[in-house]
């Protein structure tokens, strides 16, 4: 969405009841000046805290309001990305008035070869004529000073949303964050986080990225500015017309990499959480709040008479069947509960078969009876891994414990599959898209799963390296 796009819409001081209950930008004006331009979660209940509770900032610009603005973008990054557009453009008076050293930031890019990204306070601070060598000396990877020879975008307010924000788009798009290129590859390279610049003269660079030259790298980059800058739609169509390239120069695996970026892309920017619960009101806490409370979708989506107070999120991860482990992760109320986290080393053995290891450790997970049992279990797959479960399932009915609220059959067992975040039910014939369910339970679902995924492959690396030592 270019910000050209994207223009505000007026409503009277009076009319906060006509305000959208959506994620985006909005504005107090006076005249065709800017006063405070700001994000939320809930554009309606947001504008109602300035109005109502207000904070002593409040109290000093909205008696000059004569009407307010939204931009209605559904996305959380998004709002992010324009809150920081709009601010740079519009200037808000009482917006630049709040203006210091620790409150605004930027992502620095520097002007290498290989360019690192990085987050920093002012740009100004980049003329305050410390030598290169000193500013390297004081600059960490995520650091809040700025060095000479480098791009800014910004500013940005929220410097907790922005760093969730390039945590996301790093997965993506893979860039380099160290001040020095190190000897040896670290472990961003093995999570697809850098394309490993220190690596490129070896004889096998990574094969899991597509950013094995400087030009590539440099397309990364520039991708991530534009990204940043607000222009995703431009960023998208181009990477679709180099899938088309690639397509027609019969170059599949770069046609299918390129697949893969467009549809993360575009996932990223409907389902991700990034902004605060405390940017506007604290909707999830809030049991009025029907359409934002995950819960209570997901219970009625299950088909659940109780409440979902548990659920546990499973995962594998091998390497060809070698040092295979699973994970159990556990979120009460919406939240997780790592003390209650376990993780399973993989006892069958053979060829890899990620089914059979998922049916493992849900089998060796209901022998603990000492274990509360949840409402839901969600497991990474499609179709198939659900139905294999449910075997697994029917087979333990007969098991009982005095101390279980819950019995195995009232467990609802579900499956997230990657590629098109389908949502297999138990006993539902056809799967439900994440992208038809309200945001807050769409990333509630993406958050376990992926929660699940980290914990299962941190342990399965922990093995591995336990091994290389023996």
């Amino acid at each position: 969405m270019p910000l050209k796009q994207n223009k505000f819409k007026y409503i009277d001081t009076r009319d906060v009841v006509l305000l959208p209950q959506t994620t985006g930008i909005y504005c107090f004006k006076r005249g065709v000046d800017f006063l405070y331009i700001g994000k939320a979660l809930n554009i309606k209940e947001r504008i109602k805290n300035h109005i109502q509770q207000p904070t002593f900032k409040d109290t000093i610009f909205i008696p000059e309001t004569e009407k307010i603005g939204f931009i209605a973008t559904g996305s959380e990054i998004e709002a992010l990305i324009f809150e920081a557009n709009l601010i740079k453009k519009y200037q808000p008076k009482y917006n630049q008035q709040w203006k210091d050293g620790k409150n605004y930031y930027f992502v620095a890019i520097t002007k290498e070869q290989w360019p690192r990204v990085f987050i920093t306070h002012q740009t100004e601070l980049q003329e305050s004529g410390i030598k290169n060598q000193e500013l390297r000396q004081k600059t960490s990877p995520n650091s809040l000073f700025p060095i000479p020879n480098s791009k800014f975008i910004g500013p940005f307010i929220d410097g907790n949303s922005l760093k969730q924000t390039l945590r996301i788009l790093r997965k993506i798009f893979p860039f380099r964050t160290c001040n020095k290129l190190p000897k040896k590859a670290c472990l961003y390279k093995d999570l697809n986080l850098c394309p490993a610049p220190c690596q490129k003269k070896c004889v096998n660079p990574c094969r899991s990225t597509n950013f094995d030259t400087k030009k590539s790298y440099a397309k990364n980059i520039k991708n991530l500015m534009a990204i940043l800058n607000g222009k995703k739609n431009s960023v998208i169509k181009n990477l679709q017309k180099e899938m088309a390239q690639a397509s027609q120069q019969q170059n599949f695996e770069k046609a299918k990499e390129l697949r893969d970026q467009i549809f993360a892309l575009e996932n990223v920017f409907s389902h991700s959480h990034v902004l605060k619960e405390t940017e506007g009101v604290k909707l999830l806490a809030n049991p009025k709040c029907k359409e934002f409370n995950s819960l209570q979708e997901l219970q009625k989506l299950l088909g659940l008479k109780t409440k979902i107070k548990r659920i546990e999120g499973y995962d594998v991860s091998n390497i060809q069947g070698q040092q295979a482990t699973g994970s159990m992760v556990v979120f009460e109320s919406g939240k997780p509960n790592k003390n209650e986290y376990r993780k399973f080393k993989i006892k069958i053995t053979g060829k890899p078969n990620d089914t059979a290891m998922l049916k493992e450790v849900i089998s060796r997970r209901l022998k603990h009876k000492e274990w509360p049992m949840p409402q839901v279990m969600l497991i990474d797959g499609g179709k198939g891994q659900l139905n294999a479960i449910l075997k697994i399932k029917n087979q333990k009915l007969k098991i009982k414990n005095a101390n279980q609220k819950l019995k195995i059959e009232e467990i609802k067992v579900i499956s997230l599959a990657k590629r098109k975040n389908e949502l297999f039910v138990e006993n539902q014939e056809k799967p439900v898209l994440l992208k038809n369910l309200s945001q807050e339970t769409a990333n509630l679902i993406l958050q376990i799963r992926d929660e699940a995924h980290r914990f299962a492959i941190t342990y399965h690396k922990t093995l591995r390296s336990k091994n290389f030592i023996k």
